[in-house]
């Protein structure tokens, strides 16, 4: 249950403070009885996601720091029996109930949550800078927020939705592509500023679409990259917006976000490929931009309700 980011794809080498924010990561962690687990576990300076799971718990106990001035919240992913798990925050233990599957953790960094599982246990941790939080309040025309509610073992309903909904996407061969991770810190942030931040009741401005030129080189960016291997920030800056702002003119514009419009430009052409010619299921994912086949087929299946295999037969020219 400890933090500790990657790369932009995988990696786990420090940051110093002070740097610049680097690209999202995500990393799946499996710890045997043989893993040493460190007493003290840094994040990095970026927005990630850690998936760490152990199937016979740990013998020490676990400080979580970052490199930055950051919120960690976390999700559980099973169940763990009372009195098998423990937490510290400002070094004064916390009461801390049974824990059900997909209830919630938030703290502050700066409060250095400690936590020890004596029981085998599955989260997802989400590192998640305030500069990021910062840039949304600024965007809805509020000043930095300084504290934010923390939670022990919360059921909240948005976060738990939302870890189901990426679950899929993180395995120990796969991960979500930049872009729609860029969207998920989005949402993620607007929903901590609201329900921990102390904002609830005020709402994100609504604005209205992108002008033509700005509709015109987003879709051209994002055809260049069909694998998701753009960031919202680069979308955002050719168009002359903010990340947020950004996020939802082009959502005003087009009925959907960026990343689910990528989604369904590459749907389309995996489906020109299906069609058209023999390329095996593996060429067409790579092709339409997806890291695997199974990526592919989960996701058109997701689309269209059909496999990809059974969409070719009843769709193949002749």
């Amino acid at each position: 249950m400890a933090e500790r980011g990657g790369s932009p794809t995988r990696g786990n080498d420090e940051r110093r403070p002070g740097v610049a924010p680097t690209g999202p990561s995500v990393s799946f962690h499996q710890l045997t009885e043989a893993s040493v687990v460190p007493e003290r576990w840094t994040g990095k300076n970026n927005f990630s996601i850690t998936r760490l799971q152990s199937p016979f718990g740990i013998q020490n106990s676990i400080m979580k720091a970052s490199s930055v001035k950051a919120m960690l919240v976390t999700v559980s992913l099973r169940s763990i029996p009372l009195g098998r798990y423990q937490l510290w925050a400002d070094a004064k233990p916390l009461p801390t109930p049974y824990v059900p599957p997909f209830r919630t953790n938030v703290f502050d960094f700066d409060s250095a949550p400690t936590c020890w599982s004596g029981s085998p246990f599955d989260f997802i941790h989400y590192h998640i800078p305030r500069s990021s939080l910062d840039d949304i309040a600024e965007d809805w025309e509020l000043g930095p927020i300084w504290d934010y509610r923390q939670s022990v073992i919360e059921d909240d309903l948005v976060l738990a939705q939302l870890t189901k909904n990426l679950l899929p996407s993180i395995t120990k061969d796969n991960t979500p592509c930049a872009l729609i991770l860029d969207q998920f810190q989005l949402v993620i942030g607007a929903h901590l500023l609201q329900r921990y931040g102390g904002i609830t009741g005020v709402h994100a401005p609504s604005v209205g679409g992108l002008a033509v030129w700005q509709k015109r080189r987003a879709l051209e960016l994002l055809r260049e990259n069909l694998d998701g291997d753009v960031r919202l920030t680069d979308l955002a800056k050719e168009c002359g917006l903010s990340v947020s702002h950004f996020a939802r003119a082009f959502k005003a514009a087009f009925g959907v976000s960026s990343h689910q419009w990528l989604i369904r430009q590459r749907i389309d052409r995996a489906k020109e490929l299906l069609s058209r010619t023999d390329m095996s299921l593996t060429d067409v994912a790579a092709k339409s931009g997806f890291g695997d086949q199974a990526a592919f087929t989960r996701t058109f299946h997701r689309v269209t309700g059909i496999s990809p295999g059974r969409w070719r037969r009843e769709h193949k020219s002749r």
